[in-house]
Formats: C-alpha cells, sequence, structure tokens
C-alpha cells in the first residue's frame, strides 16, 4: 500500500512491510533521548523495572541544557542523578559544561553528526520533533516511556495520518524559516495538526537551509504535530557529509521518499513569496500577525538563541544586524549560542564581539530563560520578543509578563528600536 516518509520509518523499524494510519506497532529505537529534567524521573522508573543496564549505551543520550550551569540546589541534584547514572552506564552521550559536544540537545544532536536520515528517535522533550529536517522520525515521550526505552530499545507508537505541506517560491530578504512556521501555526491553529505528521515537500524547500529546516521540524508541535519532516536532499547531504563523514562515506543511512500515491488528510500550499517576518502576539504561537503591524509595541527585553534558534546562521545574522548598532537603553539583549561549538565558531568569525559592542549579554550554551529557567527571566509586566518556540502564560517568568516569538532578524532589530521593529527600519 502507499505510504508517506513517515509510514515508511516506522514501517522498517517495525519490521513491517506497511502500516497505516491508526496502525498500533511497536518499533526499534535508533537512539533515546533525556535531558537533565525528564530524565532524573525515567532512571527511578528504570530502576523500579529491575534492568541491570541500558540497551546500547551509545544510544541511549543524556544531554544537561535546561537549567545548566545548575541555576540552584535542585537543578544541581537533577543533573548530579543524571551525570551519575551516566557514569555507571558508561553512556556515550553525555558531556560536561565546556566539552565541544556540548550545548543544548536538539542543536548538538544534529551537528554532533549523531542524528542521520532514516532513524527513529525518540526525547523525554517535546521538541524531539526537530530532527526530521533530516529526513528522520522524530517525536516526544514521557519520562515513563523514555525508561521503558532506555531498557528496552523499542517503544510503541500509533501511526499518524500526514498532512502534505507544499511548499513554492523562495523568501523575500530577512525571511527565515521561523517566520514559515510560524506563519503555518498561524493558519492552522495550535491543534490544527494535531497527532498528524507535517510532511513538507515541493520545489520551495530548496530555498530553506538546514538550519532554517531544523527550525521548522522543531516548531511542529506547536500545532500538535506528531512530527515534521523533510526529504533528504542535496542539503541534507551535505550537511551530513560534515557532522558524520564516517558514516556518510559508508553510506550507513537511509533515504525515505513518500510514495507518489500516498495518501494526506490536508495539502496545505505555501509560496514562500507571500511569507511575511511573522510574529507570535501573548500567549499562543498561532497568534500570528505580520511584524511590520506591531511597531507599536514596546519591549524590555530580547532573547536570541534555543533550540529553535541558537544555531550558527542564527547567530551570524544577529551579529550583522547588530553589528554597528546599540542596543535600545531601556532593552537587554541576551545572546545564547546553542551549542560550544556554535560559540566557539562564532566567536573564530568576530560575531561575539560584534555582539558585545553592540551591547547584548552572551551566554553559555543554555535552555535557560525559554522554560523561565534563568539567565532571562521576566518580571511581572515585562514583555520579550523571543527567538525561542513557546509564549504561555508565564513561560518565560511571571504571569503578568508576556513573550513575542519571532525570528532573529526581528529580534535583532527590535533590540536596537525598543520596540517590535524590522531590518529595513535600521
Amino acid at each position: 500500500m502507499p505510504m508517506t516518509m513517515t509510514q515508511k520509518i516506522l514501517a522498517d523499524h517495525a519490521g513491517l512491510d506497511s502500516v497505516a494510519p491508526g496502525d498500533l506497532i511497536e518499533a526499534k529505537l535508533d537512539y533515546v533521548l533525556g535531558n537533565d529534567v525528564t530524565t532524573p524521573p525515567a532512571i527511578k522508573v528504570f530502576e523500579k523495572l529491575g534492568v541491570k543496564d541500558v540497551f546500547d549505551k551509545d544510544r541511549v543520550l543524556m544531554i544537561q541544557d535546561h537549567f545548566t550551569p545548575n541555576k540552584d540546589i535542585k537543578s544541581a541534584e537533577l543533573n548530579k542523578t543524571m551525570r551519575c547514572f551516566a557514569r555507571e552506564h558508561e553512556i556515550t552521550h553525555y558531556y560536561e559544561l565546556g566539552r565541544k559536544e556540548m550545548g543544548i540537545e536538539h542543536v548538538i544532536l544534529p551537528d554532533n553528526g549523531i542524528v542521520l536520515p532514516g532513524d527513529l528517535v525518540i526525547g523525554a522533550d517535546s521538541h524531539t520533533c526537530t530532527y526530521g529536517a533530516l529526513g528522520s522520525f522524530s517525536t516526544g515521550v514521557g519520562s515513563t516511556d523514555l525508561a521503558c526505552a532506555m531498557a528496552r530499545g523499542v517503544t510503541w507508537f500509533k501511526v499518524p495520518e500526514a498532512i502534505k505541506v507544499n511548499l513554492t517560491g523562495s523568501f523575500k530578504k530577512f525571511v527565515t524559516g521561523k517566520d514559515l512556521i510560524l506563519t503555518i501555526i498561524g493558519k492552522i491553529g495550535a491543534d490544527g495538526a494535531l497527532y498528524k505528521s507535517l510532511e513538507f515537500d515541493g520545489e520551495g524547500i530548496k530555498a530553506l537551509s538546514m538550519d532554517g529546516r531544523l527550525t521548522v521540524c522543531n516548531m511542529a508541535i506547536e500545532c500538535g504535530a506528531k512530527n515534521g519532516i523533510f526529504p533528504v536532499d542535496d542539503v541534507t547531504l551535505k550537511y551530513i557529509s560534515k557532522t558524520n563523514p564516517e558514516r556518510f562515506a559508508k553510506n550507513s543511512y537511509t533515504v525515505y521518499t513518500a510514495d507518489e500515491d500516498a495518501k494526506y488528510s490536508k495539502v496545505l500550499d505555501i509560496c514562500l513569496d507571500d511569507v511575511d517576518l511573522t510574529v507570535a502576539l501573548p500567549h499562543l504561537p498561532s497568534n500570528t500577525k505580520k511584524a511590520s503591524e506591531c511597531t507599536d509595541m514596546k519591549i524590555d527585553q530580547v532573547v536570541i538563541g534555543s533550540c529553535t534558534n541558537g544555531r550558527l546562521e542564527d547567530i551570524g545574522t544577529a551579529a550583522a544586524i547588530l553589528k554597528g548598532q546599540k542596543v535600545h537603553k531601556d532593552v537587554r539583549c541576551i545572546v545564547i549560542p546553542g551549542s560550544q561549538k556554535v560559540y566557539r565558531q562564532a566567536l573564530d568569525n568576530g560575531w561575539l564581539k560584534d555582539l558585545d559592542d553592540a551591547g547584548c549579554v552572551i551566554s553559555t550554551p543554555t535552555c535557560g530563560p525559554c522554560l523561565g529557567g534563568h539567565m532571562g527571566v521576566l518580571a511581572k509586566g515585562e514583555r520579550c520578543v523571543s527567538t525561542t518556540n513557546r509564549n504561555f502564560v508565564g513561560r518565560m517568568g511571571d504571569p503578568e509578563s508576556e513573550v513575542i516569538l519571532s525570528g532573529v532578524p526581528v529580534a535583532a532589530s527590535s533590540a536596537v528600536l525598543g520596540r517590535i521593529g524590522t531590518p529595513d527600519e535600521l
């Protein structure tokens, strides 16, 4: 029977010839991911199971990023729990602060060459759907499912229906993948793709860099999607040839393509020429407007970073816009490179100097303020433009603060203007 990309990956990992939407399957996992918030409770469940060891120390990934560097005693204990478990079980992919491999989980797994096309990945973090940009299936689970997967290397899935997003045209200047995914979420709503796969297709895909695709898939969950996925093309292959040259040379990955007659519950046609610089106003990612229509909204803070927009391309864009500018006197601008590699490359490129000269605070890699953790928590009545992925009530601090989501060009411009703004205003 005809299948989508997602359905083919699930079928192969379940050892089945085919699957259909609604099928319940058990599939083998290539990687199992947890972070400093979700891994400690998973460890408790794991120990209750009475299992002596993880199914594969090379395929269980433990990343400290949410409250890292530790912001208080509780977060220090969480990290200690994960650190001790990782040492005891000799987990390969556990990295301490400052190591070149370290960073925000959804930035370092692609950049460190861990996830490749065709892989099936689960993670106890909702934004695990990021890796679909590489032509893999990845999705978020809870800590109990994480524990069982750590022990067995398999988990269950209900095969999702799919929405086909057909992209044509090319972006206008300064418009990015963040604007595209905000536009999609604004069109279909916060539950418009509930438990469905967002499968991207069309000649417009070539307009998206790999960093842009990772941003798009990262936010697939914000419209309820089970996963987001892009086809593998020359951009993908060039990327993985650099991140994992050994597996690339051996062709030890699998490229899946959707059947021409695959069935979709809906087809969404988007011309990239029509996508504008977009923001999501409080308190939902679906509450979108053109940035140019919101220039009367004053702000107190800007955050540039996170698993959504903390990649090298993002930091370079911020530096290019802020070079020679000054952060507005009433605004705090916090820049958080997504990994130690990104930090070092930005340093070597002179971008951190440009950002520092502009008056930005530059942080070590961390999720930090995205979830109201640290490094930029908001006070009552404060408003922040952020390149993160959620703007729910109290997401970044006080319940009476506000978060406005945007891409890097709008965020950087707003830092200078002291209000929502766009690069053409500078």
